[in-house]
């Protein structure tokens, strides 16, 4: 049901979202108003399912929110049963033009990294790219940029386990992604991550366009920065030979992230990414779903759509394994949503996860993976990580996913060399304050002037065209260079 105040998403919902300011006290765009009485304990319904539950009486029209709703929910949630694809009989054929790497992978960029194995040599990897301007790079055509990829850590850590085991991981993903045309790995020379560990434990070799540098070896901090910067210089006309060819999207890996999330964000943008999504599953292309904190209370709609039990037990396994890990920190998944989550509207986490799913579409889940695991089956999967936005897409693009959607409903301003991310706005009054950030707006479903099937057709078409070389707005903006925030795990010794 929709009028020009409030907006009922299901049937079955007990609430509605407002669509303008001051139909009750406290009441703004987005947030959510009571279509009948709504006893104490008794569910809260949104998208046909239970949010939370109402800790006092509240009244018909009524503002609902955290004053008066409760995470904790009164009894089990609704079951979902099976999703049909909503892309049936539809494959994509479409191309795109990327960089083909040997092996067969495809990328949608093509950089120069200059990869820190450690902490203690972040700011020699800093300097180095210091060494090239702008101007010098244009020498260059074919290669999109040096890409600096620096963490905190490496050293005050076991040399074994989880914690080492999981920054390897990650830092392989970018060494050998398809959207770098030569590396340059830079460590100091005694840390734990040292190089020759890292490189053996990931099985790779140094090769043409993969080249190290420890500081201590090359003599000191100056001493390294100049090496490298001849190193760097071969490795810019190395990767400048790569030229960009059609490849199918099936060889598209397309990571899905919500950030700064409103009412409006299950609504408009999610579902919108979703039906586009689903097109490139049909496509042969890969799409992952991360951010397992945030999706809790709306793990049984992924449930539903598994390729088969063993699948459906992974997911459950991550949520069990969540569950303990947040405990024994201290925590609660339930102190999800973020201030700004509830001031554009989101009550609980139940909430927030029931409209941040959305943006998977509707196509079989074929796969559970561990952060940064490499993914290597095409179709619809999940990977394990923090719902920190960060922490999520760096655990994604080390799993090989070479393309970005970033759904926004407050605002973003996140970007993630070597992968361009294209954010998409939840709503039109947003997307034009933040224009210079947004590259597609999605608020036109709201006033009826898109479908959600128009949305998606068009965020489709726009990751085709980025994935081909349209820069999106936080390339323009220069965004990327510091988002490389791999999810630490394990003591600091």
């Amino acid at each position: 049901m929709k009028n020009e105040h409030l907006l009922q998403l299901h049937p079955a919902d007990n609430v509605a979202v407002a669509l303008e300011d001051g139909l009750a006290p406290g009441v703004t765009v987005g947030h959510k108003l009571a279509l009948r009485p709504i006893a104490a304990g008794e569910a809260i319904i949104k998208y046909g399912q239970p949010i939370g539950t109402a800790t006092a009486t509240i009244e018909n029209g009524a503002h609902v929110h955290v004053h008066n709703v409760s995470a904790e929910l009164a009894h089990g949630g609704i079951a979902a049963g099976p999703v049909a694809p909503r892309i049936k009989d539809a494959p994509r054929t479409k191309l795109f033009d990327g960089f083909h790497r040997s092996g067969g992978a495809v990328g949608t960029r093509n950089y120069v990294g200059i990869i820190s194995t450690v902490n203690c040599s972040a700011t020699v990897v800093r300097q180095i790219v210091a060494k090239f301007s702008p101007e010098s790079l244009q020498g260059f055509p074919n290669v999109d940029g040096l890409c600096p990829i620096t963490h905190s850590t490496g050293c005050g850590m076991s040399g074994s386990g989880a914690g080492i085991d999981l920054l390897r991981r990650t830092l392989g993903g970018y060494i050998q992604h398809p959207n770098m045309g030569a590396v340059l790995v830079v460590g100091l020379g005694c840390e734990v991550n040292d190089i020759s560990s890292l490189l053996r434990t990931l099985n790779i070799e140094p090769s043409d366009t993969l080249r190290t540098l420890a500081i201590q070896d090359a003599g000191g901090t100056r001493a390294a920065i100049d090496i490298a910067a001849s190193v760097v210089e071969e490795l810019l006309t190395i990767a400048n030979r790569a030229e960009r060819r059609a490849a199918p999207v099936s060889k598209l890996s397309l990571a899905l992230q919500c950030g700064g999330s409103d009412a409006f964000s299950g609504v408009t943008a999610n579902p919108a990414l979703g039906y586009a999504a689903d097109l490139l599953v049909a496509g042969g292309g890969t799409v992952i779903l991360g951010e397992t904190p945030e999706i809790v209370g709306a793990e049984h709609l992924l449930m539903s759509r598994a390729e088969s039990p063993a699948v459906a037990t992974a997911l459950q396994e991550r949520l069990a394994w969540w569950q303990q890990y947040v405990a024994a920190n201290g925590a609660s998944l339930n102190n999800n949503p973020s201030p700004g989550n509830i001031a554009g509207g989101i009550s609980t986490v139940l909430e927030k996860s029931l409209g941040a799913v959305m943006k998977s579409g509707t196509s079989p889940l074929r796969g559970v993976f561990q952060y940064a695991q490499r993914i290597d089956q095409p179709g619809f999967v999940f990977m394990d990580s923090p719902g920190y936005d960060p922490c999520s897409i760096t655990g994604e693009i080390a799993s090989g996913a070479n393309i970005v959607c970033f759904t926004t409903g407050r605002g973003s301003v996140f970007g993630a060399k070597p992968v361009p991310s294209i954010k998409l706005a939840t709503n039109s009054a947003m997307a034009a304050r933040m224009s210079d950030d947004i590259d597609y707006d999605c608020g036109g479903i709201l006033g009826g002037h898109k479908t959600l099937a128009d949305a998606g057709e068009d965020i489709f078409e726009l990751i085709v065209a980025t994935a081909s070389g349209r820069r999106s707005a936080s390339e323009i903006n220069g965004l990327g260079d510091f988002e490389f925030v791999p999810w630490q795990i394990g003591a600091v010794l």
